[in-house]
């Protein structure tokens, strides 16, 4: 990781706060800043890694997941307030990847249902989902979002998403993940909450709350 591939100033990326002239890292590390962290530097490199929003798409499309789409980096994003609005999914396309990562994604063998991207080469194999949900339940941002209100211990595979604020206005504050339930069952849940003027601990607390009727509805001894 080099300073070329550091997001822009203001961009969250503690990889870049701790490295400043970059650093070697394993792609087992670098999944962990963007997963753990919410890492823009992180996710841009694997991006970089994997080939790029087209192929990353191109993945995406072969797994079933449509209403999803992947145009810029993070480093991009931080370039002007409208070029994140190319970058979108709906709620229901992203229960529709956590549902594929908990079923056939966490089932599948190392080689099997692998697809390939547009170059000939392959993206990361379904082998490694169980390490994706550990990373994703050991998440720390959010905890004020689906983990709110739910009962203390409860396992939450997540994954935050957060853009700035300009005039009172913040874009995105989401959150997607997966509930295990005490009887083992699972919720894949997803609350975006979107160009909102309302303050952080307002937005964050709408998540709480419909995670945890979610989770009074569903949770069934």
């Amino acid at each position: 990781v080099t300073k070329d591939d550091f997001v822009r100033a203001g961009q969250h990326s503690p990889l870049r706060d701790k490295n400043p002239d970059g650093a070697v890292f394993t792609i087992r590390e670098l999944i962990g800043f963007a997963l753990m962290e919410s890492d823009g530097t992180a996710s841009d490199v694997l991006l970089r890694i994997a080939g790029g929003p087209a192929d990353v798409q191109y993945y995406l499309t072969q797994i079933g997941i449509s209403d999803m789409k992947v145009v810029n980096s993070e480093k991009e994003l931080g370039r002007d307030w409208e070029t994140q609005y190319q970058n979108w999914a709906t709620p229901t396309a992203a229960v529709d990847l956590l549902r594929w990562l908990e079923t056939e994604g966490r089932n599948a063998s190392v080689n099997e249902r692998v697809p390939e991207s547009q170059n000939g080469g392959t993206l990361p194999d379904t082998g490694d989902v169980r390490l994706l949900l550990k990373m994703m339940a050991d998440s720390g941002p959010g905890a004020n979002r689906i983990k709110g209100l739910l009962p203390k211990g409860t396992v939450v595979a997540h994954k935050t998403g957060t853009s700035g604020s300009q005039n009172g206005m913040t874009a995105a504050t989401n959150d997607i993940g997966v509930i295990t339930l005490p009887n083992g069952n699972h919720i894949a849940i997803a609350v975006f909450v979107s160009d909102s003027p309302a303050d952080e601990k307002t937005r964050e607390a709408v998540i709480a709350k419909i995670a945890k009727a979610v989770w009074d509805k569903w949770n069934v001894r």
